[in-house]
């Protein structure tokens, strides 16, 4: 079996069905990778690497290219502290680097043909690797990584990953809650009394809000682009340009994703108070990003009552597993969920800067540094 690996600097250059066919039932499917590609990013270039097999494309990863600060894992006082001394040794934390997986997702999507067996999966995913390092060798970058390497397929691939001299680093993790429940009493009857109760005062807030879902982002646009703006400024948070979504994201995969894209609006009177996306699978939810105008909808509970919103509805269709993402752990884990832990997989190409970066890791370590993340442990344990 000769492996043909492929870089492609644009999804347009890929089939669509034949991407599809190896991410059955992603939301985050070809459609979606090719419209963040609309908007241009001032920071990050995206792409796709793929193997073909006499024509047919039987692995495929969507890939990134931009500049990784080495202070991007820290947070709170240190991080602004790592500000100041940034302009001074630019040249040393700013590292270039090109990675499987997007800044647009919190997996770094791997996919197989179908009819691919284990051992199979590993030689393609090898054949991926190596051209990916052919490819940063071309482009003068030394740093290659793999971004949040979900649970499951860090199982399945880390050893022949590790096998290929790449060092592995702990990611955020990914919130997950499942929903094996009936109705919302049985899902609130699994929390504590005192998550239950504070959950039933907030709902309160919920007939001053008008709820509504909808399929587009038509005549609020800049609306929307506003309240996440305003949500990411008010963060704790700071990663960078791994949060900083392409130009007019929402508009661009609404329009591409169709059924599996909606937006809820949450409304007080005629002023819009936030935002939720979410994608819809046969048995998933990605609540993927919420936005609020400050403070009214702290007043009205928004988080909360989107919750539940969420819940009803992925009961309503039978949906078994609501995705809420890398933020806010604490109240996620007091809401039922559980942390999926994810990686990240490194490598450089020159002896020096490869050892410095895998002596950092070890004290950098992104699951640690993460304030919410540390804070939600320390109440749970």
């Amino acid at each position: 079996m000769t492996l043909d690996a492929r870089i492609f600097r644009s999804f347009a250059e890929i089939d669509p069905a034949a991407w599809d066919a190896c991410f059955p039932g992603e939301a985050e499917s070809h459609a979606y990778y090719a419209a963040c590609e609309q908007g241009a990013s001032r920071t990050t270039q995206d792409g796709a690497a793929a193997v073909f097999v006499d024509g047919r494309l039987v692995a495929a990863a969507p890939i990134f290219k931009t500049v990784f600060r080495l202070d991007t894992p820290i947070q709170g006082p240190l991080r602004r502290l790592t500000e100041r001394f940034h302009p001074l040794v630019k040249g040393i934390m700013d590292l270039p680097i090109i990675g499987l997986g997007c800044p647009y997702s919190e997996r770094c999507h791997l996919g197989f043909a179908p009819d691919a067996d284990p051992s199979t999966r590993r030689a393609l995913l090898i054949s991926l690797l190596a051209r990916l390092e052919e490819y940063a060798r071309r482009e003068g970058t030394g740093l290659i990584a793999l971004k949040d390497l979900a649970a499951q397929d860090e199982a399945e691939f880390g050893a022949a990953i590790t096998t290929q001299g790449w060092t592995r680093a702990a990611s955020l993790p990914t919130a997950i809650l499942d929903l094996p429940f009936h109705d919302l009493d049985a899902y609130l009857a699994g929390l504590s009394a005192v998550t239950r109760k504070d959950i039933r005062r907030k709902l309160r807030s919920a007939p001053s809000l008008r709820i509504e879902w909808r399929s587009d982002f038509d005549g609020l646009e800049d609306e929307i682009a506003l309240l996440y703006a305003s949500t990411r400024r008010r963060s704790r948070l700071d990663y960078g340009d791994f949060e900083t979504l392409p130009n007019g994201y929402f508009s661009a995969v609404m329009r591409s994703l169709g059924e599996r894209a909606r937006v809820v609006l949450y409304w007080v009177g005629d002023t819009l108070c936030a935002f939720n996306l979410v994608f819809l699978e046969k048995d998933r939810m990605i609540d993927k990003f919420l936005g609020m105008r400050y403070p009214l909808g702290q007043e009205h509970n928004v988080y909360a009552v989107s919750w539940m919103e969420n819940v009803k509805e992925c009961l309503a269709r039978g949906i078994g597993c609501l995705q809420t993402g890398q933020t806010a752990y604490g109240l996620k884990l007091r809401y039922g969920s559980r942390l999926q832990p994810s990686y990240i997989y490194f490598k450089h190409r020159s002896a020096l800067p490869y050892a410095i970066l895998k002596t950092v890791s070890r004290f950098m370590k992104a699951d640690r540094l993460d304030p919410d993340l540390r804070a939600a442990r320390a109440f749970t344990s």
